[in-house]
């Protein structure tokens, strides 16, 4: 980490150059140095909550049928 307070003039322009720089919207795809970013997203909350609603359902019912019949 610099922790000089002041940078030379050379310094400060190409602190500046880099900052500066605008962003490449022309090439919106990921760095090479980004892998992940490149991989679709695991699917497992798509193929789950389905699984889960089904699930509850089956209880709720379940419960509805066995609580009236022990009246």
């Amino acid at each position: 980490m610099d922790t000089r307070e002041s940078k030379t003039p050379e310094e400060e322009r190409e602190h500046l150059k880099e900052v500066l720089e605008p962003e490449d919207f022309e090439d919106p795809e990921p760095d090479a140095g980004q892998p992940e970013a490149k991989k679709p997203p695991p699917r497992t909350m798509q193929r789950l909550l389905p699984i889960v609603i089904v699930v509850l359902g089956l209880l709720v019912a379940a419960m509805l049928l066995y609580s009236g019949g022990a009246q």
